[in-house]
């Protein structure tokens, strides 16, 4: 008898619709909805059942260490697609539809996509497959879990370039949210480009 681990994320979900027919199945999970600076950043992994890694979970429940260890065998062993909204687009659209706006981009660059099962409560209104919500799906679907090391570590490397660009902000640590230290480099440094400005402690000091 086969025993499943409930507290950490299993393939239960994906099992269950291969049962049904459906053969491509991609997790999505976004990171980066709450930092005052930066791209939304949106990863979608079809696993391969034959060869999932061993240790995939929900991206902040690991080390970077451990993060950084899983992320090339991810993308030896799945197929893996990610895609971003800007700054611009945040502002413009707010981060809710951005970030959806980045899962959306994220499944259409995998080609063909049967199922998407995506982390949270809510269907990206652009949508056009058939799709599951799973909240905190990160812990639960090692499909979700997956896309949610690939994103984190994607959006992590991105903000290190910038604060490479920008100094100052402690972007390369703080991964442009809103820490004490950003908090006090903007209100000495000033508001930088990739700084969202409908985010409330960004606009109060435009």
């Amino acid at each position: 008898m086969t025993i499943i681990n409930l507290s950490r994320p299993n393939f239960i979900f994906e099992e269950a619709l291969v049962a049904c027919g459906v053969m491509r199945i991609a997790g999505v999970d976004e990171v980066g909805r709450g930092p005052l600076a930066g791209p939304v950043t949106a990863a979608a992994v079809i696993l391969d059942p034959n060869n999932i890694p061993d240790g995939l979970n929900d991206s902040k429940a690991l080390s970077r260490k451990k993060r950084e260890a899983l992320e090339p065998l991810i993308f030896a062993s799945a197929e893996v697609s990610i895609a971003h909204a800007t700054v611009e687009e945040i502002d413009e659209i707010n981060i809710l539809r951005a970030s959806h706006l980045a899962m959306e981009r994220a499944i259409a660059s995998l080609g063909r996509v049967d199922h998407a099962l995506i982390d949270g409560n809510m269907i990206p209104r652009g949508l056009t497959i058939p799709a599951t919500t799973i909240i905190k799906g990160d812990t639960r679907s090692l499909s979700i879990a997956a896309a949610s090391i690939v994103a984190k570590i994607c959006r992590d490397r991105i903000m290190k370039v910038l604060s490479q660009q920008y100094p100052g902000y402690g972007w390369e640590t703080n991964s442009g949210y809103g820490s004490k230290s950003h908090i006090f480099a903007l209100q000495n440094l000033g508001v930088t480009p990739h700084h969202r400005r409908s985010f409330k402690p960004v606009h109060n000091m435009l």
